[in-house]
């Protein structure tokens, strides 16, 4: 099991209520499901990408990206430009 840091930013730590919050997982599918649990938060994930020590998820399955311990996790919610 891994610990590491989340760190949610704009509408994902509105949601999340905390800027970062530590976390203990497996994999990035775990630690999506742990914080899913809050109907507000999971709404928000729907929309969002991730990060795993900077290097983007994509659209790979989370439950296949293992989380190093020490991990940083950004959650990036699509964000307004102009």
């Amino acid at each position: 099991m891994a610990r590491g840091t989340i760190r949610y930013w704009a509408a994902a730590k509105e949601a999340a209520g905390v800027p970062e919050e530590p976390f203990d997982a497996e994999t990035l599918g775990d630690l999506l499901a742990g914080i899913s649990r809050d109907p507000a938060v999971e709404r928000v994930l729907r929309r969002c990408s991730f990060l795993v020590d900077g290097a983007p998820a994509g659209t790979r399955d989370p439950a296949t990206i293992d989380l190093p311990d020490g991990a940083v996790v950004e959650v990036l919610p699509p964000f307004a430009g102009g």
